[in-house]
């Protein structure tokens, strides 16, 4: 990737240790197979040691990054879909020394029929849009060259009292039912989805709820709200928010500084959508949301930007499939749906009137409550 100012990388060592996570069910089941025959030879040859650990159930992955010392490796590699991935941050960010463990390099290489993350790796890397066995091996190749550098995290907070870490995106609606609803259909690969969006299309949905959301860059037709003197500070590099000096413990968990408990309303200088039927609503902090989405063509790996997209009701099932056809090349924007909208935001809160529809964060299920980002 072309450095951007603020950008820093790192390099992994030489020779290089690395614990493979591997889920040997992800996707069409091949993900061990290809891992031997496409990934081991090829780090072979870059010096990068692999430690291979095969997870046996959901969750295991999480329990071995929670609590193992994982010192011994230089960076952690994930060998699977975007879940894994999920287990993985999760898992880290519950450790004591979450801080100084999540500074470890992760590398994803793609093995689900999701692959959105790996997707977005390889489109930043200026790579072309490639599917299957290559961009398995473009994802490896920038393993063996070594470069890192840091990528965003999004912290999503539930009525329920949850907190989750997500690298890749929340979705309610449309949305995330394909992603649910075609799990029955994984053996297919990536086909699964294209299968999964005709089903949904044929009994469209409406969702009813409140989303609000901070408008990354102040809206214009919004009179400028006064500058708040509690306003996060940014570093000007990646958007992390510093927190106020001394507030927090050691091992606590980052402070959500820029969103008020889910039993308040949201901030006066906060947008509130008028419209409260929606198709779909999805936030989406990477480019691709499958290996053929590219929903969001403007993301950067850390923008410090949640990408936030909402569908509202009255679209046809045409124009929504229009929508669809033309997120793999991600032009779905230039068709002007007016049915369509998108606004980069630092933070947003969803609040759906009744518990239905599935919502997902990171491609896994969530239980239907309000959460915010």
């Amino acid at each position: 990737v072309p450095p951007r100012p603020g950008d820093s990388y790192g390099v992994l060592p030489r020779p290089c240790r690395a614990l493979v996570l591997l889920n040997p069910q992800s996707g069409a089941g091949r993900a061990l197979e290809d891992f031997q025959a496409v990934v081991q030879p090829m780090l072979a040859e870059a010096e990068i040691a692999t430690t291979v650990f095969v997870t046996e159930r959901p969750h295991h992955a999480h329990e071995k990054v929670r609590d193992e010392d994982l010192s011994q490796w230089d960076t952690l590699v994930v060998m699977s879909g975007d879940g894994l991935l999920y287990e993985v941050v999760n898992g880290l960010m519950e450790r004591p020394d979450w801080e100084d463990t999540m500074k470890k390099p992760l590398c994803i290489l793609p093995g689900g029929s999701g692959n959105a993350l790996a997707a977005s790796i390889n489109h930043y890397a200026g790579n072309d849009h490639v599917a299957k066995k290559k961009l398995l091996t473009n994802c490896t190749f920038i393993l063996c060259k070594g470069l890192h550098t840091q990528m965003d995290l999004v912290s999503l907070s539930t009525a329920s009292g949850k907190r989750l870490f997500s690298f890749l995106g929340f979705g309610w609606g449309f949305i995330s039912d394909v992603d649910i609803d075609s799990e029955k259909y994984r053996r297919l690969g990536n086909a699964r989805f294209t299968l999964g969006t005709l089903q949904c299309l044929a009994k469209l949905r409406v969702y009813q709820g409140r989303l609000s959301y901070l408008p990354a860059v102040p809206e214009p037709a919004t009179p400028l709200a006064p500058r708040d003197p509690h306003a996060p500070v940014t570093n000007g590099q990646a958007g992390h928010v510093l927190p106020p000096a001394g507030t927090e413990a050691a091992g606590a968990l980052p402070a959500d500084s820029l969103l008020v408990p889910l039993s308040q309303p949201v901030p006066a200088h906060w947008t509130v959508v008028p419209e409260e039927e929606f198709v779909t609503v999805y936030a989406i902090y990477q480019s691709h949301l499958g290996t053929n989405l590219l929903m969001a063509p403007a993301a950067q790996l850390h923008d410090g930007c949640i990408h936030l997209f909402y569908l509202k009701a009255g679209i046809s099932r045409v124009a929504l499939l229009k929508l669809f056809l033309a997120m793999a090349r991600g032009t779905h924007l230039d068709l002007n749906c007016p049915h369509l909208r998108y606004v980069p935001v630092r933070a947003f809160r969803l609040e759906p009137r009744t518990a239905t529809g599935i919502m997902t964060v990171d491609g896994e299920v969530l239980a239907c409550e309000p959460v915010q980002g």
